[in-house]
């Protein structure tokens, strides 16, 4: 019930988001006589900050059209690659013109990054492709809001998105591979590539776990202790709801984004808050690159998707209350998943030195699990001054943490891991 509420709420409140854009945009507008009146740059204001708070944020575009390398403008088509009812891999492909360039580019690595499936659109990744694109070939995870998947497709549980992971590798071919994989999904990639090895299949060339809860008991956060606190069934009682009938997915059982955004929003409300006036008064001292970056970040941060509830259950049992991945007790499909027996793809990890979202030393719990990797092929990076978003954009993903990336992958794309 709680879903249809907030569906009316949001429709009550589309005539008034709607009035509150177009009288902002008459106050600013010079055609228009309210724009002379006086206090107008204030009544613009206000009514643009009632407009956002009050808004609906769809998904943003990735809109990276090209990047610049070495003096050239090389031109980005986004390619759907494969498509599956809860996730499509796209790949980001680069052209150019000049033969040099063309031969420099075929010979880069290839990367897969794989994308959080925690509320975010896979946009939020945006700066990683764009830097990744650089040096390198990109595809990655473009989660699908459940609430636009018909119900008829079915469940979609965390045994689905190691196997979407699994059929992803197997496409664009292991041999080649350097797989990255951001906050959440480092726990279903390495199993993805852990259930590879122990069926004698290729696996990626590299592995690299970015701020992920590969062993969630260690220096717990909030997000930690939240899951340990309430039990699965107070999770599937007080959490799950029902797509309402104004959607394709009517009647799948969802995490809501909604819900989950009020969860982002209360875990530091001073903040947004202070954000907030923040942009008000940028637009009253006519500081629009401010009131810019402010738009940027808050139609990202606030276009959210819902969760199948079956991936969502799972996810809180398996990694956040029965550690199975840690205790080498989690079976997916039916096979054990034994990060042991990789030993062909070399593994880097990396951490945010003020992480408050996945604490320090969950990730690299990885090197205790991977033991059959050569302890020359596993590395580990802790971004100083360096928070969760921080270790993959900003300025310090951008010059500390990226150039050691593009370094670990270029020392094992010519090179196999077992000597």
């Amino acid at each position: 019930m709680l879903y249809q509420l907030y569906e009316f709420h949001r429709a009550l409140l589309g005539p008034l988001t709607a009035w509150a854009d177009a009288a902002s945009k008459s106050y600013v507008n010079s055609s228009s006589p309210l724009s002379f009146a006086p206090g107008a740059t204030r009544m613009a204001a206000g009514y643009e900050l009632l407009y956002r708070l009050g808004k609906d944020y769809e998904k943003p575009e990735f809109n990276i059209r090209e990047i610049e390398k070495d003096g050239h403008r090389i031109p980005i088509i986004e390619q759907v690659v494969l498509e599956n009812p809860f996730c499509k891999l796209l790949r980001f492909k680069r052209y150019a013109d000049d033969s040099t360039a063309v031969a420099q580019l075929k010979d880069e690595p290839v990367v897969l990054v794989c994308a959080p499936l925690s509320g975010h659109h896979s946009t939020l990744l945006r700066e990683t492709v764009r830097t990744l694109l650089q040096d390198h070939k990109v595809y990655l995870t473009d989660w699908v809001d459940a609430r636009m998947v018909d119900a008829e497709v079915g469940p979609f549980h965390l045994d689905d998105y190691v196997a979407y992971i699994q059929q992803f590798i197997r496409h664009i071919g292991a041999k080649n591979l350097h797989v990255i994989s951001v906050c959440q999904p480092t726990v279903p990639v390495l199993a993805a590539i852990s259930l590879l090895a122990s069926a004698g299949e290729d696996t990626p060339r590299t592995m690299t776990m970015m701020g992920g809860p590969i062993d969630a008991r260690r220096s717990p956060t909030s997000v930690n202790s939240l899951a340990t606190r309430h039990s699965y069934n107070w999770f599937e009682t007080n959490v799950i709801y029902t797509v309402p009938s104004n959607f394709p997915g009517a009647g799948r059982k969802v995490y809501p984004g909604f819900l989950q955004h009020t969860g982002f929003v209360a875990m530091n409300p001073g903040r947004h808050m202070s954000s907030h006036w923040d942009f008000y008064e940028s637009l009253l001292r006519g500081d629009d690159d401010d009131a810019d970056s402010h738009r940027r970040f808050y139609n990202e941060y606030n276009a959210v998707l819902d969760m199948a509830a079956e991936y969502y259950l799972d996810t809180i049992r398996v990694v956040f209350q029965e550690f199975r991945l840690a205790e080498g007790t989690w079976v997916v499909n039916g096979e054990l998943v034994k990060p042991q027996d990789i030993t062909d793809t070399a593994l880097l990890t990396i951490e945010g030195e003020l992480d408050d979202i996945s604490g320090d030393g969950q990730t690299r719990a990885a090197h205790d699990l991977c033991t059959g990797i050569p302890e020359f092929a596993r590395h580990h990076i802790t971004a100083e001054k360096c928070g969760h978003y921080g270790i993959f954009s900003g300025r310090r993903w951008r010059d500390v943490v990226y150039p050691q990336l593009r370094d670990f992958i270029r020392t094992h794309q010519q090179e196999t891991v077992a000597a």
